[in-house]
C-alpha cells in the first residue's frame, strides 16, 4: 500500500529519516496490522508489509485491507455487545400445561436498538453500526408441540415481540407454543429462542450498508403437565 505521494519507508528507502517530526498532527504513519483471528487467511497477507504516510487532508489509499468504511461498519459491529437473550413466558414460574397455549414475549427492556462507531482518528472517517432486534425464532424442543405463528418466527411489531400475558387473555398468542403432550417420561423439553438482529451502518461520507444478521440464542428446560381435572 502506498499513499499519494508514493512515500515509503524501509531497508531500502530514506524518504522519513526524522519520521516527520516537523509534520506532527498533520498525519500519520501507515502499515501493516495482521488480525489473526479473521477468517482469510489469505486476505492477512494481501498488504505489503511497509510504512507510508498519509495526510490527514488526504483519503486513506485504496488497497486489500485499507481502512475504509465497510472495515470499520465490521470493526464497530465486532465490539457491539447486545443483551443476552431473555425471554419471558405465562405461565412464568409453573409447568406449562398440554393443548394450552404457552405465551412467548420479548421484555421491553432488553428490546432496544443498539450502536457502536468506529472511527479513525484524525481523518474525519467513521462508521455506525446499528444491531435493531427483528425476530424471534422459536423451537419446541419436541415434534408434540404446534408453534404460533406456524413458522415458528415471531417477527417485531410496533416495537416488541410477541405479546405480555395479561389476566383473562385467551386463544391463540401471536407468539408461543402449544404442547401436547407431557413431559412425564422426558424429563424436560429444551425450548429455544434465537432473537435476530438486523445490522446496518451509516459512515461520514453518508453512504449506508448492511452487514450479515447477528443471532442470540437462548435455552430454557420445559416442563410440561397434564391438566387434572375432578368430575363429580
Amino acid at each position: 500500500m502506498k499513499d499519494a505521494h508514493e512515500a515509503t519507508y524501509g531497508p531500502d528507502a530514506d524518504e522519513f529519516p526524522d519520521y516527520n517530526k516537523d509534520l506532527q498532527g498533520e498525519g500519520m504513519f501507515w502499515t501493516r496490522v495482521i488480525n489473526r483471528e479473521h477468517p482469510d487467511r489469505t486476505g492477512q497477507m494481501a498488504c505489503a508489509a511497509r510504512i507510508f504516510w498519509v495526510d490527514f487532508t488526504d483519503p486513506p489509499p485504496p488497497g486489500p485491507g485499507v481502512v475504509d468504511s465497510t472495515l470499520l461498519a465490521e470493526l464497530a459491529w465486532e465490539r457491539t455487545r447486545v443483551p443476552d437473550t431473555e425471554v419471558s413466558l405465562n405461565p412464568a414460574d409453573a409447568p406449562q400445561k398440554v393443548n394450552l397455549p404457552t405465551w412467548v414475549w420479548l421484555d421491553d427492556a432488553a428490546f432496544e436498538p443498539v450502536s457502536v462507531r468506529a472511527e479513525l482518528d484524525g481523518y474525519g472517517l467513521w462508521a455506525e453500526t446499528t444491531a435493531t432486534p427483528a425476530r424471534l425464532t422459536l423451537r419446541p424442543g419436541t415434534d408434540d408441540a404446534t408453534t404460533h405463528p406456524p413458522s415458528s418466527i415471531c417477527e417485531a411489531s410496533a416495537g416488541t415481540i410477541g405479546t405480555p400475558w395479561t389476566p383473562g387473555a385467551s386463544g391463540t398468542p401471536p407468539c408461543g407454543i402449544t404442547y401436547t403432550r407431557a413431559t412425564t417420561n422426558s424429563g424436560t423439553y429444551p425450548l429455544s429462542a434465537s432473537l435476530t438482529w438486523d445490522i446496518t451502518w451509516t459512515d461520514s461520507l453518508g453512504d449506508s450498508g448492511t452487514l450479515p444478521d447477528g443471532d442470540f440464542s437462548t435455552t430454557l428446560d420445559i416442563t410440561v403437565e397434564e391438566v387434572q381435572t375432578i368430575v363429580r
